[in-house]
């Protein structure tokens, strides 16, 4: 069979076995019972195989077409439900975004609604999994923002480097403030330090910037997400050595500050990744541009200059 199959043959056949009458299917289908009759026919020839029995003025549906019925009558239904849910949704576009858990809360989450009041016809749906899966192609997910820079690209995908992002320690205003406030690098030796285990600089590494610092690395809370140290930090429990772009809400909450200012270690913690044959599609552009410009608005912000005053500062 190498034939395409009328859709209108398979029409009126599913009308007539639904019916068991060519009349009343003709008068559904607003066509005469001979149109029925033929296109009925035209199938029988293309399958060689006859459909109904023809017993005076009725017809009967033969063995093999009750099963072709069968098949016919769900795909129509799901014809039918498809076209009733697409009459329901206002959304044309279902845009997936995989995130690593920190980005997703602490930075990607609180500005979704601005990326959904200016494209009100796309629905992002944001799954923060981790580790994230090794094949973006065979996963479904229009983008992927993945922490660190991938060593390999796969085939066929493209990689777009998240700006530079500054670490540097943080802390609640009234640890900072407090009775051992923090004014110098050395005040942190009198304070819990809390370790991000994920984050790109550790405290070692601070520690390298600092060599005069004398501080006990072995002690202090340890997390293996930066949206969890950084809520430790914001309670109180110590000071955290984390990213201006993952705690700037709670910077321009005041829920936490940067005792020692903004100038820290940069380091490239994320990456947009997508498949090069959907970078054009609009609801994945749409999405690249709104991001980075988010992104640019947000390291312009953290760049701003300090207030005066005492050295603990805010974004």
């Amino acid at each position: 069979m190498h034939n395409r199959i009328s859709l209108r043959a398979i029409q009126a056949f599913e009308a007539a076995a639904r019916l068991s009458s060519f009349a009343l299917a003709a008068e559904e289908l607003f066509v005469t019972p001979s149109a029925i009759s033929h296109q009925v026919k035209l199938l029988e020839e293309q399958f060689a195989v006859q459909l109904f029995h023809r017993v005076h003025r009725a017809v009967i549906l033969t063995d093999a077409g009750r099963r072709y019925a069968e098949e016919v009558s769900a795909a129509f239904s799901r014809i039918e439900r498809a076209a009733k849910e697409l009459g329901q949704t206002k959304k044309s576009d279902i845009l997936t975004v995989l995130s690593p858990p920190s980005f997703a809360t602490q930075w990607l989450m609180p500005r979704l609604a601005r990326f959904s009041s200016q494209h009100p016809s796309v629905d992002v749906h944001l799954n923060a999994s981790y580790p994230p899966p090794a094949d973006l192609l065979s996963q479904g997910v229009d983008i992927e923002i993945r922490h660190g820079v991938p060593r390999l690209q796969p085939a066929g995908t493209m990689t777009l480097a998240f700006p530079p992002e500054t670490i540097v320690p943080l802390c609640a205003p009234s640890l900072a403030q407090g009775s051992h406030p923090i004014l110098t690098p050395e005040d942190l030796s009198r304070h819990s330090l809390i370790h991000s285990e994920v984050c790109l600089v550790n405290w070692r590494d601070w520690l390298q910037q600092h060599r005069k610092v004398k501080l006990d690395l072995r002690r202090g809370l340890r997390f293996d997400r930066s949206f969890m140290a950084i809520s430790a930090a914001v309670d109180g429990l110590g000071v955290c050595l984390e990213s201006l772009l993952l705690a700037q809400r709670e910077l321009e909450t005041g829920r936490l500050v940067a005792p020692l200012g903004l100038d820290g270690q940069k380091v490239q913690a994320y990456t947009f990744n997508l498949l090069k044959s959907r970078a054009e599609l609009p609801k994945v552009s749409s999405f690249q541009k709104w991001l980075f410009e988010e992104l640019r608005q947000g390291t312009n912000e953290a760049a701003g200059p300090p207030r005066r005053g005492r050295k603990s500062f805010r974004v």
